[in-house]
């Protein structure tokens, strides 16, 4: 796996590597793939789904964290997918084709997850790192019928202490993942 440059700071924090691997790994994007994010701040998951996914579509509110977004994707090799980098709150500015959709902040989610369910997105995954927010957004997919798997977990570093080996852990990260329901009528998407 190639590492992820993150030269240029957001003053937010990427997602972390091992976060990011396990969310790749529930997103299960191939080529012909569209991903769309929501809140690309560093780029780090923007530069992991550009180079698996055949599209990308990055929203990202704040243009400094946008410009960012660009600058640390300039900086990553091995990126084919055609990616488009739009500066909107969303719901506003998210595709109605996508496959794949990460949420990476919390503002707006629940309209987010609307749009997903209303235009058939088949991977939904929302990283949150709040205890409150977590069982908020839990609710909100369960009550559109999106649930598939909440996961929490948390990663420790080691670092060198006193001739011996210690941790330090980072935040807890909630994880949901889902889909938009299958309508009953003719078992395709609403």
């Amino acid at each position: 796996m190639t590492r992820v440059a993150l030269p240029h700071d957001a003053k937010a924090g990427p997602t972390k590597a091992e976060v990011r691997a396990v969310l790749m790994s529930k997103l299960a994007l191939g080529p012909s793939d569209h991903f769309a994010e929501v809140g690309s701040c560093t780029g780090a998951v923007t530069v992991e789904a550009a180079r698996a996914a055949g599209r990308v579509t990055a929203l990202e509110r704040k243009e400094n964290r946008l410009e960012t977004t660009r600058r640390n994707l300039d900086a990553n090799d091995g990126i084919d997918a055609d990616v488009e980098l739009r500066r909107a709150e969303a719901p506003d500015g998210l595709p109605d084709d996508a496959d794949a959709l990460f949420l990476g902040g919390s503002r707006n989610y629940e309209a987010v997850l609307d749009h997903a369910r209303e235009t058939g997105v088949d991977r939904v995954v929302m990283n949150v790192s709040r205890l409150e927010v977590a069982g908020a957004a839990a609710a909100a997919f369960r009550e559109r019928g999106m649930v598939d798997d909440v996961v929490q977990f948390q990663v420790s570093h080691g670092y060198e202490l006193a001739g011996a080996t210690s941790f330090d852990s980072d935040n807890p990260v909630y994880m949901l993942v889902g889909s938009a329901p299958e309508t009953a009528a003719d078992g395709g998407r609403p």
